[in-house]
């Protein structure tokens, strides 16, 4: 099957090294399994930086070939940009997904936080 990039997806330049937290981000992200969903902010946890869940994203969009549609937003929601290609990635994965983009059933990954089943963020925007 073949996966299309994440949105806004812009190819880290081959001469440039990844920085340490990139590799943790790319190790991270790597070790994730089919049917796992992780938040931004999870990863950024589990690469050693926490509170970095948007340098998280930036990473998932510049480093080709790693599975981004497992790392969601903290809501629970995918994005809007996300949503047409990963929900049929995530629904192909086992992963249910509403109408209102919201993602249901997510199993817990075997390295740390998930999504539960039916999260929602309190706070999280509506229109995320």
């Amino acid at each position: 099957m073949s996966v299309p990039p994440p949105p806004g997806t812009a190819d880290h330049p081959p001469n440039k090294p990844l920085t340490d937290f990139q590799r943790a981000v790319v190790d991270v992200v790597r070790a994730l399994h089919p049917g796992d969903i992780v938040t931004y902010a999870d990863v950024a946890m589990e690469a050693g930086h926490p509170g970095a869940a948007q340098a998280v994203a930036n990473v998932l969009r510049r480093v080709p070939g790693l599975p981004w549609w497992r790392v969601i937003p903290t809501s629970g929601r995918l994005y809007r940009s996300h949503e047409p290609s990963q929900r049929s990635l995530l629904e192909a994965e086992g992963i249910n997904i509403d109408r209102d983009r919201r993602v249901h059933g997510a199993t817990p990954s075997r390295r740390g936080p998930a999504v539960p089943t039916d999260y929602h963020h309190p706070t999280a925007p509506d229109n995320a």
